[in-house]
């Protein structure tokens, strides 16, 4: 089926592209919003158990006020508690999680040698509203020994992502991809205003699943979307350039973080951001090559003419004429190789065959390492950068923003240099910056931070590439099969982040740590890797081993026109 002719005939991306591009690209910022969204939703601000009775007094070090909410704000876990007086003449020391009666004090002292009733908080907790004015940690007070709940939300989340991605892929091939995104971008507006008012914990993280599972449908199937509107020539920056549309997305959440403190009006109005998507998906056409595959040549023809139209060409294009050259190329194609070539039984392929060598073994496992850190470093230094020091909602918006530049860094890199020259010294870049944070001062945050960033747009730059290199790195026999392996490595990689960024719970900076460490690694394996780069897509496994091998000087002759041969297969099948 020779469908890729629509875009030398009706342009590779002209009017009637750019705006579907632009369109359905602006409801993905809304899964970047909801993927980040719990960084604000589940802060914790400053707390400290309460007391029993109502507070007159309070001590902390040199500092004396009448409320703990006066002291609150300059509270720090660790250095001591806070002391208060009540009404009734009590005296309390109280901490996060536990408080303890001073028995018979003589005076209103912050040291006291005395013996003390200690007892764990039973669900009286005061909260510095100073940033966080609400979120559902204040609500349902996820402190303590309910702090493992609030620390569950985002790797439920992740999880919902994963089996989101799987189902929906599996079904826009079954109904279509127009329908997939006008279910999943309705139920992210739905789901996105129903978490605002859930009450209780459990129904938030059940919604919260549902919610990642359509925007992760959504996500996956935009991609094939706009890479089956939009041609060969254009089609490496369109598929690039939707993830940074996802970067907008966490560009709002920051903003919205920063302008709104009450985490369920957050919630409605990151949820209604993009619900004018609502009012015009309805009217989006099924794409081309979803409709030939299903023989609805009507309907192809009539989107042709649609298209033609409003790129203001001349439709000479005939839907039966496009299959019936594809069919007839293709009928002969197979007819002269079974003349030639001896019928051979159907080999039923596994995820065994990505190891089918020690060489093909090395190479899957470098590229699912790839997967694995570009996901895992890339929700760590965003998820993470609210634990930087400084803003934070500053920290969260730059992490955003310099992914958009590193996307275009990487697709002017990739076409020029290479695929392999582009993704090692990325990986390399990332890791040295990572572990470079460790000799920064404490004072100097600023130096963290942008370390940090610096981390986060290499990263961005191997993780945006690797879908591309892994389809040139396999034969067509294998190719859906390493992608997909490949992707699923990916949503481990996301399940595994919220737990790394954790860590930082022991050391603010161990999770760049040891994104940074496994990033220099894979880097360095990366350079192992062969170069795709003007490489013709290898059909089978034999092809895809010799990749990177130099050529014998018996066979270099056929092997310049074999590559020219194959560069046109590759660019019809580099979006598979």
């Amino acid at each position: 089926m020779t469908v890729e002719k629509i875009f030398d005939e009706l342009g590779h991306f002209k009017r009637f592209q750019a705006c579907l591009y632009f369109a359905a690209v602006f409801q993905a910022v809304a899964c970047g919003i909801h993927y980040l969204a719990s960084v604000f939703l589940v802060e914790t601000p400053n707390f400290v158990c309460g007391a029993p009775d109502n507070i007159t007094d309070v001590l902390y070090g040199n500092l004396t006020g009448s409320s703990l909410e006066e002291i609150l704000p300059v509270f720090k876990p660790g250095t001591g508690p806070m002391v208060v007086r009540t009404a009734g003449g009590e005296q309390w020391e109280l901490s996060r999680c536990r408080c303890a009666m001073r028995i018979a004090p003589m005076d209103f002292t912050y040291d006291f040698d005395g013996n003390k009733t200690v007892k764990v908080c039973d669900g009286n907790f005061v909260y510095d509203h100073s940033e966080v004015y609400q979120s559902i940690v204040t609500d349902w007070d996820l402190v303590c020994e309910r702090e493992w709940l609030a620390k569950l939300c985002q790797p439920t989340f992740m999880l919902g992502v994963l089996i989101g991605a799987l189902v929906f892929g599996d079904l826009a091939d079954r109904v279509g991809r127009v329908r997939i995104l006008m279910i999943t971008s309705l139920c992210q507006f739905g789901f996105g205003v129903c978490v605002a008012f859930t009450g209780n914990y459990y129904f938030f993280v059940v919604i919260r699943f549902l919610l990642a599972m359509v925007s992760s449908g959504y996500l996956v199937v935009v991609f094939v979307y706009v890479t089956e509107f939009t041609g060969i020539k254009v089609r490496t920056w369109t598929s690039m350039h939707v993830h940074a549309a996802f970067a907008v997305g966490i560009m709002v959440v920051a903003l919205a973080g920063y302008l709104v403190r009450v985490w369920w009006i957050y919630q409605i109005i990151l949820s209604v951001c993009t619900s004018p998507f609502l009012l015009f998906c309805w009217k989006f056409p099924e794409t081309p090559f979803y409709l030939m595959a299903k023989g609805r040549f009507q309907d192809t023809q009539d989107l042709l003419d649609n298209i033609a139209r409003c790129n203001g060409l001349e439709s000479r294009l005939r839907a039966e004429e496009l299959l019936e050259t594809g069919d007839q190329k293709a009928r002969a194609l197979l007819e002269k190789e079974a003349a030639e070539r001896p019928a051979l039984p159907e080999k039923n392929l596994s995820i065994l065959d990505l190891f089918g060598s020690w060489r093909m073994a090395g190479r899957t496992c470098t590229v699912w390492a790839i997967w694995f850190i570009g996901s895992l470093g890339y929700y760590v230094f965003s998820l993470g950068s609210v634990n930087l020091g400084g803003n934070q909602y500053v920290n969260l918006f730059l992490a955003g923003a310099v992914e958009i530049p590193s996307y275009l860094v990487g697709c002017f890199a990739m076409d020029r240099v290479g695929r392999k020259k582009t993704c090692a010294p990325a990986l390399l870049l990332a890791g040295i910056a990572c572990i470079l944070i460790i000799v920064v001062p404490a004072d100097i945050e600023i130096l963290a931070i942008v370390l940090s960033m610096t981390g986060k747009f290499a990263i961005a730059i191997a993780f945006g590439l690797i879908y591309l290199y892994t389809c040139e790195l396999y034969p067509t026999i294998i190719r859906s099969l390493a992608v997909g392996s490949g992707s699923m490595m990916c949503r481990v990689g996301s399940v595994v982040a919220p737990f790394c960024v954790y860590l930082a719970d022991v050391w603010i900076y161990l999770p760049q740590l040891i994104v940074g460490i496994l990033a220099f690694i894979i880097g360095v394996l990366t350079l192992m890797l062969p170069e795709t780069l003007g490489q013709p897509l290898t059909t089978t496994l034999e092809e895809a081993e010799a990749l990177g091998r130099k050529p014998s000087m018996k066979s270099s002759g056929l092997g310049s026109k074999d590559a020219e041969d194959g560069l046109e297969m590759k660019q019809h099948e580099a979006k598979a």
